[in-house]
């Protein structure tokens, strides 16, 4: 199964600018990895099984070149989460504390949460994404929930 690539651009492209941004941080280098899924998946062969298969592939591939960007020596414009939060329209302020909550997190831990909350996928998925264990992605979403439950009694403590 292929689609046409516009139609791809249309239905995917914020979800994967979000992934790819919950890697790097950085706006410039988020839209980087997007532009670079997209290319490879133009210039690639390859036949999808069906749209869930076709969304992991996409998504597998964002953040793995997000991840490449994140560790490049050219790496530059490096911000802040603090910085990058003020550019984000956050409905209120609880949205924003945990936003810069789950941004704190540890890389392993703040993907796999990106990946089952915003993305809306399953455990199963998010292994294939990651090529971890359905076991690792339960333990990395139980020790990210554990993190951001601390984090929030310590600031009500």
């Amino acid at each position: 199964m292929r689609q046409p690539l516009e139609a791809l651009i249309e239905r995917y492209q914020r979800s994967l600018y979000a992934a790819a941004f919950n890697i790097c941080r950085n706006p410039e280098d988020a839209n980087d990895a997007v532009q670079d899924t997209f290319i490879q998946y133009y210039t690639s062969r390859k036949e999808f099984r069906d749209e869930e298969h076709l969304k992991a592939w996409l998504l597998r591939v964002a953040v793995n070149r997000a991840k490449d960007i994140t560790r490049s020596f050219w790496r530059r414009n490096k911000i802040s989460i603090e910085e990058y939060a003020e550019e984000i329209p956050f409905e209120n302020q609880e949205d924003r504390e945990l936003f810069e909550a789950v941004m704190k997190l540890p890389e392993k831990y703040r993907d796999v949460i990106h990946l089952y909350y915003y993305e809306e996928l399953s455990v199963k998925e998010i292994a294939g994404i990651l090529g971890a264990s359905q076991g690792s992605v339960k333990m990395r979403l139980s020790r990210g929930r554990s993190f951001l439950r601390d984090v929030f009694k310590e600031e009500e403590g």
